[in-house]
């Protein structure tokens, strides 16, 4: 019979802790734990628990991936401009927003990232304020040219994004879809469906939009596809609600999670380039601008609102996707 070292041309190392890095596919023994352990793939999608935020908050900014996130803006209360970085430990406290706000938009990166419109007072102060973010402060640069909160925003940093949807006023709703070129916005294509507090990932060139509230405050499941110079409208979530977080890097591939439909919600639902898969829940349930990025196989949850006292939340939890590499432990049948 082959060995292990034959097939793999390893042995099965022990180790009191379980490799920083191991291969796909390999084996070793946790002398602290006495198991046997082997590096696969996971075949359905999960949320961990992560280090939660300094500042609990609701109606948040985000950018980034989950191992190097960004989280700005919302609302404690009052409305702050507190930024944290998150290293995928823990959140870091770095320079504030110029202007404090809340139900604002963010794209990029950790180091190069975009905060655009939002709120600047509890109930009204729609505002077009757009700011820079270069991995150390942030920079006021040129206003939307629609000013607006409950915005939805996508982008890949701070030189390139777009812009879609909000609330011109607390019961006004706009279509309006503009591009950022690291220099100014211009407007383009309106979305079909005008929205507030809708979901939002992907390119400037190629973003996905669900959820939110329409013209007379229904809550819909409406998701858009953007191609880099119109909108399509799509299949629809399953679960129709408000506020719900999107993460993904393009327009085929999605997962969204949170909101609110009847109550808050952890549903977590997956988008494969044509329609919506519901898979595994938040543990937290969450809404109304929790912070969310990242990819399908790869997200980050944070903040938003809750069910309970007081209804900010600081908690954060990290998607793994199926097919993304997962430590399993051997157990004997």
């Amino acid at each position: 019979m082959a060995e292990y070292k034959g097939i793999h041309g390893t042995k099965i190392q022990n180790y009191t802790t379980d490799p920083t890095n191991p291969i796909l596919g390999q084996v070793w023994y946790n002398e602290t734990s006495q198991t046997m352990k082997v590096q696969a793939v996971t075949t359905a999608g999960s949320w961990a628990t992560g280090g939660s935020l300094n500042t609990a908050r609701g109606a948040i900014g985000a950018s980034g991936i989950q191992t190097a996130a960004l989280a700005f803006g919302g609302a404690v209360p009052p409305l702050t401009g507190a930024t944290e970085s998150y290293d995928g430990t823990s959140w870091t406290e770095v320079n504030d927003l110029n202007t404090a706000r809340q139900y604002l938009a963010g794209d990029g990166t950790q180091a190069s990232a975009l905060a655009f419109g939002g709120r600047t007072t509890p109930t009204g102060g729609q505002t077009g304020i757009t700011e820079s973010w270069n991995s150390t402060s942030w920079t006021e640069v040129n206003d939307l040219n629609t000013a607006r909160g409950f915005i939805g925003g996508s982008g890949t940093d701070n030189t390139s994004a777009l812009a879609y949807g909000g609330g011109t006023g607390p019961t006004v709703f706009t279509a309006a879809t503009e591009t950022w070129n690291g220099t100014s916005w211009t407007e383009v294509n309106d979305l079909n469906t005008a929205r507030q507090i809708g979901g939002g990932a992907g390119t400037q060139t190629s973003t996905l939009t669900a959820g939110g509230l329409s013209p007379g405050f229904s809550i819909i499941g409406v998701t858009e596809s953007w191609n880099g110079t119109s909108w399509t409208e799509v299949n629809d979530l399953n679960t129709s609600r408000v506020g719900v977080a999107l993460a993904g890097s393009d327009n085929t591939s999605a997962i969204a999670f949170g909101g609110y439909s009847t109550d808050y919600t952890g549903v977590t639902e997956e988008w494969d380039g044509t329609s919506w898969t519901e898979v595994a829940d938040l543990n937290t349930a969450r809404g109304l601008y929790g912070g969310g990025t990242g990819t399908t196989t790869s997200a980050l949850a944070f903040g938003g609102f809750t069910p309970a006292t007081p209804a900010q939340t600081a908690a954060t939890e990290e998607w793994l996707g199926a097919g993304s590499p997962t430590t399993r432990t051997i157990t004997s049948s």
